[in-house]
């Protein structure tokens, strides 16, 4: 009895695909029909001007993505996103968004090239076109991963197509790399590092600012997995530029906080 109590659970659990690092994707999929929703939140302190005061202030610039994924195949994934960046509206001069967000939708695409531990190291495509108020992105992935026993290695080459509606053409590199130990099934922990640089081609600027990176991120990881509902997170620090002093409208913080929670449908 106790046996078949156990079946059931891990039937329960099966569609479940976690997410072991905050940025780095891995080449794993949902089987066929599986759906899960994600949520996102990504958090970074920046500097504004307040009018009240006209004094720099600290504010939490934050970004919000709501994920629906759907197994179409075994080995092909289709993510639909809603995007949602706050405005702090008069509140502050100078704000900016957040690194990289913007609200409006996402659509994507992940193949797994081979099931897993068939090759040396699994690998994974993705694909992915992005409508905001201000752009539309194209984003391309190559997804890497290798296990061994308890230990997992990711690593995401990723290089983004930005076609803002003001006429300005960017080319973004943000790849990422991670590695994770299972302490337990249900608990993960990890070190993550990603960078992000953004190389504008029309216009060209004159000198590359604080802004357009490349800029680094480091820091622990953790996952935990209740079966259908999962929890992943990341605190990271900025590992470039450790002197310089953010100024209002530079967008990469001294931390960045990224939480992910999923539930498999």
């Amino acid at each position: 009895m106790r046996r078949a109590l156990v079946l059931v659970a891990l039937a329960g659990t099966a569609h479940a695909n976690p997410r072991p690092l905050p940025f780095t994707y891995t080449s794993d999929t949902l089987p066929a029909g599986g759906v899960e929703l994600e949520q996102y939140v990504d958090m970074t302190p920046l500097y504004a001007i307040s009018p009240a005061t006209s004094m720099e202030e600290m504010y939490f610039a934050s970004a919000f993505q709501t994920e629906i994924e759907i197994g179409l195949r075994d080995r092909l994934e289709l993510g639909l996103y809603l995007t949602y960046v706050p405005d702090f509206g008069e509140a502050y001069a100078n704000q900016t968004q957040i690194a990289g967000a913007g609200t409006g939708l996402k659509q994507r695409l992940r193949y797994m090239l081979a099931d897993p531990d068939v090759w040396p190291v699994d690998v994974g495509v993705y694909g992915e076109l992005v409508e905001n108020e201000r752009e539309i992105e194209l984003e391309a992935k190559l997804l890497l991963q290798r296990r061994f026993d308890r230990i997992r290695v990711a690593a995401n080459l990723s290089v983004e197509y930005e076609l803002y509606f003001s006429k300005q053409r960017e080319l973004v590199l943000d790849p990422s790399l991670g590695a994770t130990y299972e302490l337990a099934p249900a608990l993960h922990l990890g070190l993550e590092g990603w960078l992000r640089s953004e190389y504008p081609t029309n216009p060209k600027p004159a000198a590359r600012g604080f802004g357009l990176g490349p800029q680094v991120y480091l820091g622990p990881t953790f996952l935990a997995n209740f079966g259908k509902l999962w929890w992943s997170f990341g605190l990271y620090t900025r590992v470039t530029e450790t002197s310089h002093d953010l100024m209002p409208g530079e967008p990469y913080g001294r931390i960045w906080l990224r939480s992910l929670i999923g539930y498999d449908l």
